[in-house]
């Protein structure tokens, strides 16, 4: 799966938890403070990937995912 597969995953996501908010979300914007996630989100997004994927992504990992860019670079080193 490319990058760009994956952030489209990834805004797909978001949007289920953030209603229309991912749309004009840039790849390089900070996820938590653009889109207002707490932790309960960010575990959701997590775990959406994680059940589409079967990539595992350990919590003490959860610190390299604040973008989207790093969020996909991360996954997609892992498929």
């Amino acid at each position: 799966m490319t990058q760009d597969e994956i952030i489209a995953l990834l805004r797909e996501r978001l949007d289920e938890i953030v209603p229309g908010a991912a749309a004009s979300l840039g790849e390089d914007d900070d996820l938590r403070d653009e889109l207002d996630l707490d932790s309960m989100d960010f575990l959701k997004l997590v775990r959406g990937v994680h059940e589409q994927l079967k990539v595992d992504i350990p919590e003490t990992d959860y610190g390299k995912l604040g973008t989207l860019r790093a969020f996909a670079e991360y996954v997609a080193a892992r498929t």
